[in-house]
């Protein structure tokens, strides 16, 4: 199973924010759209970088409040671990699990085509399990 078998079940959307947004308007985004991360794409939907919920707290603890006022070119992750559509998801779960990534943008052709969340590629991985599972216990009972 792959990152694509992801994408086909939840979709593609991606809510973006350009590298001139403040903090306070990706909090707002992050919040009404009950999400974890925002990429930071170009006008042509490059990845820039990733501003997720802890890069939050770690700019309030380093810069005080007064970081919400500040855009996200100051404080986003500009190093964004990314998958493609055929990364598998053993392959992304390591990723995640090496880079402490929460969420990873899928990228085709230089461009955003989607994210993935650690919660998607968990929820996906114990289905494969269960289906396994189910088709070895249906194998045994003949």
């Amino acid at each position: 199973m792959s990152v694509e078998a992801i994408l086909k079940e939840k979709g593609c959307d991606v809510v973006t924010a350009s590298r001139d947004t403040t903090v306070l308007a990706v909090c707002q985004l992050l919040h009404e759209n009950h999400i974890g991360a925002v990429v930071v794409v170009d006008s042509n939907e490059r990845i820039e970088g990733i501003f997720t919920e802890r890069d939050v707290v770690a700019a309030i603890s380093r810069r005080g409040v007064g970081c919400l006022t500040q855009t996200l070119r100051d404080v986003m992750w500009m190093n964004v671990f990314r998958c493609t559509r055929q990364t598998s998801i053993n392959a992304l779960m390591d990723m995640m699990n090496k880079h402490r990534a929460r969420h990873l943008p899928v990228e085709h052709n230089g461009r955003l085509a989607g994210i993935v969340s650690i919660g998607d590629a968990v929820r996906h991985h114990i289905r494969a399990i269960e289906y396994e599972a189910y088709y070895i216990r249906s194998y045994i009972a003949g």
